[in-house]
C-alpha cells in the first residue's frame, strides 16, 4: 500500500477515536437520565464511528485527487 493511502488510513483512525469519544459523551448526557445509558450511547457511538470512519476515508481519498485550490507551477 502506498505511503498516502496509509496516511489517510492513519488519519481517519485517529479523527474517528476523537469524534466517536465526543459522540459517546453527547448521547450519553442525552440518554443519561434512561435505562441502559451506557449501552445506549455505546450503541450510537459504535455505529456512527463505522459509518464515518468508511466516509472519511473516501472523502480524503476524493480531496487527495482534487486539484481544487492548488496552484500550478508555470
Amino acid at each position: 500500500m502506498e505511503g498516502s493511502k496509509k496516511r489517510h488510513i492513519a488519519k481517519t483512525i485517529t479523527w474517528r477515536i476523537i469524534a466517536s469519544v465526543t459522540t459517546f459523551i453527547l448521547a450519553l448526557i442525552f440518554f443519561g437520565d434512561s435505562p441502559n445509558a451506557m449501552e445506549k450511547a455505546s450503541g450510537v457511538a459504535i455505529a456512527e464511528s463505522a459509518l464515518k470512519m468508511v466516509f472519511y476515508y473516501f472523502h480524503e481519498r476524493a480531496w487527495y485527487k482534487s486539484k481544487f485550490g492548488l496552484e500550478t507551477k508555470k
